[in-house]
């Protein structure tokens, strides 16, 4: 196929001025700082959303002395040493103290 060029230019093209391209960047720079700030603010509302909506969904159970548990084998040992068919809990260990 033979690439066509087109005749109509977008309006960022036509409308496109060297001198008022460098103010606006000057601009935008003395904005970084906002823009950051913004950024932070989304983020960290994003994040709230998503924790309000896993932790709708978890049921708590607290734990008692001389309760079963099983222990999360990548705590015990992040390494990983113990390589891709290892178990990934072990246990079962008891609860002597609840803190």
């Amino acid at each position: 196929m033979i690439p066509v060029d087109i005749g109509v230019h977008s309006p960022r093209v036509v409308h496109f001025n060297e001198a008022n391209n460098k103010e606006w960047l000057r601009n935008l720079l003395d904005l970084v700082e906002e823009f950051k700030d913004k950024a932070i603010i989304r983020i960290a509302a994003t994040q709230q959303r998503v924790s309000r909506y896993y932790n709708k969904r978890v049921n708590p159970r607290p734990l008692r002395e001389g309760d079963l548990v099983l222990l999360n084998a990548v705590i015990v040992d992040p390494t990983l040493i113990r390589g891709k068919l290892a178990p990934n809990w072990e246990g079962p260990y008891k609860v002597k103290r609840v803190l």
